[in-house]
C-alpha cells in the first residue's frame, strides 16, 4: 500500500528523544531553523539530499525518517534478509519538482537508497536550486523521457530504457521532456545509505539551502557526456 512518509513528525521526535533544540539539530545538519522548522510542523515536503542531511547530522539510518515510531531499530548483522515492495506500494514524499515513491522502507543500514521519481518540472526556473548529495547515483527511465541537468555538462535527453550512472555531488535536476508522466528509477549511494554513528561520518557541509551560498562537495570522478550531446 502506499502511503504518504511524514518524515518530519519522525525528526520531531528525535530531536526531542535527544534532547535537541532546533538550533542544534540546525548545527548538524546545516539546514535552516525555518526549514526545520516547516518540516516539523509538516509545511514543507523533502527531498533526498536533505533527507540524507538529516540522516547524517542526526546520526540515524536514513529509514529511521520512515518509521512509525522513533523507537531504535535493530538490525541483525545476518545475510539473507530480504524486503518486498508490490506494484504502487511505498513511503511517498511530495515536492513541487518530484513526486517520490521510496520502497524498502523498512530495511534499515542499506547500502544504497532506492528511489522511484516522477518528474514534475520543466524548466530549471520552475526547478529551483538544483539537488546534491555525497555518492554516486544510477537512474534509469520507466516512462517518458527527462533531460538531466547537472553544473558541470551540458544538459542529456534520456528516454525510456536509457540510464546514466553520475557522481551526486554534482549539482542534478531531471526535468519532464515528454507529455504525460515521466518516471526514473534513481538508486543513490553515499555514507547517508549507512548507519552514520557505525562509520564516524561528519555532517557534510550545507549546499545552496534557501538561497545561502556555500561550497560545493568535491567531485571524484566526472560522468560520461552522452554521444550527440555538447
Amino acid at each position: 500500500m502506499k502511503t504518504t512518509a511524514k518524515p518530519g513528525a519522525m525528526l520531531k521526535a528525535l530531536r526531542l528523544r535527544q534532547g535537541w533544540t532546533l538550533a542544534e539539530v540546525s548545527r548538524r545538519t546545516g539546514l535552516p531553523v525555518s526549514t526545520l522548522s516547516k518540516v516539523e510542523n509538516d509545511k514543507m515536503s523533502l527531498s533526498y539530499d536533505k533527507l540524507a542531511r538529516i540522516s547524517t547530522g542526526l546520526e540515524v539510518d536514513i529509514g529511521m525518517l520512515f518509521a512509525q515510531d522513533a523507537s531504535p531499530a535493530s538490525v541483525a548483522l545476518v545475510t539473507g534478509r530480504r524486503s518486498i515492495t508490490r506494484a504502487g506500494d511505498g513511503r511517498a514524499i511530495e515536492t513541487h519538482a518530484y513526486g517520490h515513491l521510496y520502497p524498502a522502507t523498512e530495511l534499515l543500514n542499506k547500502r544504497f537508497v532506492p528511489i522511484v521519481a516522477e518528474a514534475r518540472a520543466r524548466s530549471l526556473a520552475e526547478f529551483g536550486e538544483m539537488i546534491r548529495h555525497p555518492g554516486e547515483e544510477y537512474a534509469y527511465v520507466l516512462e517518458g523521457a527527462v533531460d538531466l541537468h547537472t553544473d558541470l555538462y551540458a544538459p542529456v535527453r534520456l528516454e525510456a530504457g536509457d540510464s546514466i550512472y553520475f557522481d551526486s555531488g554534482m549539482g542534478h535536476a531531471y526535468l519532464a521532456a515528454a507529455p504525460g508522466v515521466c518516471r526514473v528509477l534513481s538508486i543513490c549511494s553515499g555514507e547517508e545509505s549507512h548507519l552514520i554513528a557505525a562509520l564516524g561520518q561528519e555532517s557534510p557541509p550545507a549546499a545552496a539551502i534557501e538561497g545561502a551560498a556555500q561550497p560545493s562537495p568535491p567531485i571524484t570522478k566526472a560522468g560520461r557526456r552522452r554521444a550527440g550531446n555538447s
